[in-house]
């Protein structure tokens, strides 16, 4: 028999086949990978609710800052009173001066003169004819009889002017009308001239030109006033808030060191300049009321010489909230240059 040459398998030892099997290794799972510290991004919900306990925060915070303090913080609200009664009067004057003027618009009349051959029934057709002009509002007659009456009851000379024999004063209409500039009023009156059995056409407007230059020149000065009393709030704003920060300097450095923004320091000093703007707001709104208390009786008495009524005018309540409002702005303005300016030279060491 020839030999195998087939190798004998030795005894107990295992296929092959099932050897390279065995020597495939299992799948591995793989470990979670290693990471560092996860960071969470906070919701915006969450955010604008730290956002406002921050601002409530602070917002307290500068006001019981100024209730520690009340001699100094008052003597600057009384600055910032008084800085703003003096363009508060000149609006509540000009005020004064807007009813004035509507009062001379009523009062901006055309004294039609009839001829004096005229009688009562061509008078009331003229005034029916000047009537019907586009530009008439209304108009009112006044006959001869009447126009003595009032002449003589407005000079005093009752006794003197009864003994005339004839009356020589003519029929008059009275002419409002719709339009009270001077070149309209001037038209109108020359086609009123044209009118048969008119002999004269009487405008007189230099007074109430007058009167609206100098109303004009009062709108001006007001305006120029508001606005270097407003400046003077500032100043006064931003000085008191400038020492401010400056005693507060190293509180400043040290939360800026940890990290804080610009308008988080910025805050408790932005709500100091508003408690002081809304201060020096009421402070100002309670002179205004002294002033026209104290001065009501004279002015009163003054125009009774006259034979008129005139009350002084005062701030309504949209009035005193544009003044409050005003001034807490401008107290806000004022603290926010001021620390905006001194922010920029802190550097944290």
């Amino acid at each position: 028999m020839k030999p195998s040459t087939t190798p004998r398998r030795p005894r107990g030892a295992a296929p092959k086949a099932s050897k390279e099997r065995s020597r495939v290794a299992p799948p591995r799972q793989e470990s979670p990978k290693r990471r560092g510290a996860n960071s969470q991004q906070a919701r915006l919900s969450s955010r604008l609710r730290a956002w406002g306990r921050h601002h409530r925060a602070m917002s307290w915070d500068s006001f019981y800052r100024l209730v520690r303090h009340p001699v100094g913080n008052l003597l600057t609200m009384l600055a910032i009173a008084i800085a703003l009664v003096l363009p508060a009067a000149l609006w509540l004057t000009l005020d004064s001066a807007r009813l004035l003027d509507a009062e001379l618009d009523e009062s901006a009349t055309l004294t039609v003169y009839l001829q004096p051959a005229i009688d009562p029934g061509q008078a009331e057709r003229i005034e029916q004819a000047v009537s019907a002009e586009q530009a008439v509002l209304d108009t009112r007659m006044i006959s001869a009889e009447q126009g003595m009456a009032e002449f003589q009851r407005s000079l005093g000379l009752d006794d003197a002017l009864a003994g005339l024999d004839d009356n020589p004063l003519p029929a008059s209409i009275v002419v409002r009308p719709q339009d009270v500039e001077t070149a309209a009023m001037q038209q109108l009156a020359s086609t009123l001239e044209a009118l048969a059995g008119v002999d004269e056409v009487r405008v007189d407007l230099a007074w109430v030109e007058r009167l609206r230059h100098l109303a004009a020149l009062g709108r001006r000065v007001a305006l120029a006033l508001g606005v270097l009393f407003g400046l003077g709030v500032l100043l006064v704003v931003g000085n008191t808030i400038r020492l401010a920060v400056e005693s507060r300097r190293r509180e400043i450095e040290v939360v800026m060191l940890i990290g804080a923004t610009h308008a988080f320091v910025r805050r408790p000093f932005l709500y100091s300049g508003a408690w002081y703007g809304l201060g020096g707001g009421l402070l100002a709104l309670g002179l205004l009321g002294l002033g026209n208390h104290w001065l009501s009786l004279p002015v009163a008495a003054l125009a009774a010489s006259y034979g008129a009524s005139f009350s002084l005018p005062q701030l309504d309540m949209t009035g005193a909230t544009i003044l409050l409002s005003c001034s807490t702005l401008l107290g806000w303005l004022g603290a926010w240059l001021a620390v905006t300016r001194h922010l920029t030279s802190i550097r944290p060491r």
